[in-house]
């Protein structure tokens, strides 16, 4: 059965198509672009577009999804429907699980249950170094072997130069890029939120953006010496917008970075009190930092939008920031915020935010996905751009309801999802 998608207004950042027409899927690819196409089956689905926006689906690099071991905060079935409820139809899951994806065998429980149970794509990243104790490294030979689309050390940055210098080389050989999480943890200690006069109101423990930069520094250098393809995952200071300008300036293409809707729409001023929901890894930001972060998104030095959606129970969050876990949920609002706040406001064009949340993403995995344009696989949203509504998490698909947006009001909800030709979410409401 295809589907007839009429009337929408189709805009594509690969191939620069940005019209009102129809679009026709067959066979979990995209077939035709056109004006009054018809159905080529009796029995095809007609969906009608008329004055929505019809883009390729969602390519989110940084999710946990918590499966195996902590799957009372998320596990692999809600993670990927909370996706699709997003608009989000692959994503990359973080390997700081319990336990840690570090070998073949723990990738392939993911990749069966996904099989199984996930309505959109999920790709595993598999730890650097074995349970994540930055001792020794993984099997990265083998796990190259079975499929994972990404090395990381998530959650916490492989602080041993000599063991990351050897991992890139590695991961050069394959040319699986590495997902680096820049977080200096002894400079960290027990800090929580930015270090700022904002800290100091609320007498928590900061965290200086050296935190970040020192390791984000000495990793594109380890990158640029091995040759390896390195990610900057949730970048939040100015010096490491900076530092990516650098490297697009010298012509590298092999070194990317990203941002998370958070820390482009808050800064350390927003938080009012004592409040998990703000506690996030890396902290929000001064509002020079975020400043630079849109810079970087706006020029090109910064290639990606990502979520770094991290579900936690309520106990988990609860309490004071000094003690909370660190992490937000973004799967669900990631869109609609980038839209109202960026697309609404003139900041990013609507094809500047497909670029950096579908297409620039897989690229970096080597994933036809990204583009709707003929041929291609039909990975494909339809977005209510029109009507506002409020972000509710009581309405989440996810487990995780922690989420510093909740009453916020956005344009951009996702109508339907279809994934490889087939619809995987669809509001009825």
């Amino acid at each position: 059965m295809g589907i007839l998608i009429r009337k929408g207004r189709i805009v594509d950042a690969a191939s620069g198509i940005d019209e009102t027409a129809d679009l026709y899927l067959d066979d979990g690819f995209v077939r035709e672009i056109g004006n009054d196409l018809t159905p080529r089956e009796k029995n095809d689905r007609i969906i009608d577009a008329e004055g929505c926006l019809v883009m390729p689906g969602i390519v989110d690099l940084h999710v946990h999804f918590r499966d195996p071991g902590q799957t009372q905060k998320e596990d692999i079935e809600t993670g990927s429907r909370a996706a699709a409820r997003g608009g989000v139809t692959t994503v990359v899951a973080m390997p700081n699980t319990s336990p840690v994806i570090d070998s073949p065998d723990r990738v392939s429980y993911v990749q069966n249950k996904a099989e199984q149970v996930a309505p959109i794509r999920v790709f595993q990243a598999a730890a650097l170094s074995r349970g994540q104790k930055g001792e020794e490294l993984s099997d990265l030979e083998g796990l190259a072997a079975a499929g994972v689309r990404a090395f990381s050390e998530d959650g916490k940055s492989l602080m041993n130069a000599r063991l990351m210098r050897e991992a890139m080389k590695i991961a050069a050989r394959y040319d699986i890029p590495v997902f680096d999480h820049c977080e200096d943890i002894e400079l960290r200690g027990d800090g929580c939120m930015n270090e700022d006069e904002n800290a100091k109101r609320l007498g928590l423990p900061g965290i200086c953006n050296a935190v970040e930069d020192i390791i984000a520094g000495r990793d594109i250098l380890l990158a640029r010496d091995t040759g390896a393809r390195l990610h900057l995952c949730h970048c939040s200071t100015e010096g490491a917008a900076f530092m990516m300008k650098l490297v697009k300036q010298s012509g590298s293409d092999r070194i990317t970075a990203e941002v998370c809707p958070h820390h482009l729409l808050f800064t350390s001023d927003d938080i009012p009190r004592d409040d998990p929901n703000y506690k996030m890894n890396p902290p929000l930001r001064t509002r020079r930092d975020v400043d630079a972060l849109l810079e970087g998104l706006k020029d090109g030095s910064i290639d990606v939008i990502s979520t770094d959606h991290a579900p936690h129970t309520a106990k988990d969050k609860s309490g004071s920031m000094r003690n909370a876990a660190f992490g937000i949920v973004g799967l669900e609002t990631s869109l609609a915020l980038i839209y109202t706040e960026l697309v609404g406001k003139g900041v990013l064009t609507l094809r500047q935010m497909i670029e950096k949340m579908c297409l620039n993403p897989a690229r970096i995995l080597g994933i036809d996905a990204g583009t709707i344009a003929p041929g291609h696989r039909a990975d494909v949203i339809i977005v209510d751009t029109e009507n506002e509504y409020v972000i509710d998490r009581n309405t989440f698909v996810s487990k995780g309801k922690n989420t510093p947006f909740h009453g916020w009001k956005v344009r951009g909800k996702v109508k339907y999802t279809i994934c490889n030709g087939k619809v995987v979410w669809e509001d009825k409401k």
